[in-house]
């Protein structure tokens, strides 16, 4: 896929995220690897009208090569393609039953969703949470380097998930199926819940 139809593609995904509700306002950002750097939403922009000409072209420090100036977030992608150099895309949004999830008291930093479902557990596997750190600090990249060679999902506290796939449809794909477990965790609160077995799990990966 050429860059053209990678821009297309960013904005078509972003678009279909916003109108479904998985990110609202200004928040969120999308990024994915090209031929010589990798494209990136810009700061600022709500992901339901981006331009395909302005998004964000950056090279492998982070400078901006053309476009508009890139999301303030852009640390947190660059840190899961520096760490997960096969990743095609990253994907990082505020969608509101991952971010409910990410405030729980008496949830498991090390994992932080059980396996409900098969397709979580083939999408996402283990999920860990990174401690919080306000937006833009630079701790916050060094958290999720820290984890992102193991995982290619992590949940930031207060804040919400960062995805990276081997394309962008992988990305999506993943970071919707992590929203929707969590809304299912929330949903299943106060009840008895059957999971899938540590031998079921093994099977499916």
């Amino acid at each position: 896929m050429n860059e053209i139809q990678l821009r297309e593609q960013i904005c078509l995904t972003a678009k279909s995220l916003f109108d479904r509700g998985l990110t609202h306002g200004s928040t969120g950002n999308i990024s994915v690897r090209c031929e010589d750097g990798w494209l990136l939403t810009p700061t600022g922009s709500n992901l339901g009208g981006l331009d395909p000409a302005r998004l964000s072209k950056l090279d492998w420090s982070g400078q901006l090569i053309s476009g508009d100036a890139p999301s303030k977030e852009s640390f947190l992608h660059l840190c899961m393609y520096q760490q997960r150099p096969t990743s095609g895309a990253v994907i990082h949004l505020h969608a509101t039953h991952s971010v409910a999830v990410s405030v729980l008291a008496d949830i498991n930093p090390d994992n932080v969703l059980p396996p409900i479902t098969a397709y979580y557990v083939m999408r996402i596997g283990t999920l860990p949470l990174v401690p919080y750190f306000a937006p833009g600090d630079m701790a916050l990249a060094h958290a999720v380097r820290d984890l992102a060679s193991r995982h290619h999902a992590v949940l930031l506290a207060n804040h919400g998930p960062v995805v990276a796939g081997s394309h962008l449809l992988a990305a999506s794909d993943a970071i919707e199926e992590l929203e929707a477990t969590a809304k299912l965790h929330l949903l299943l609160q106060g009840h008895r819940v059957r999971c899938l077995t540590d031998a079921q799990c093994t099977q499916l990966k």
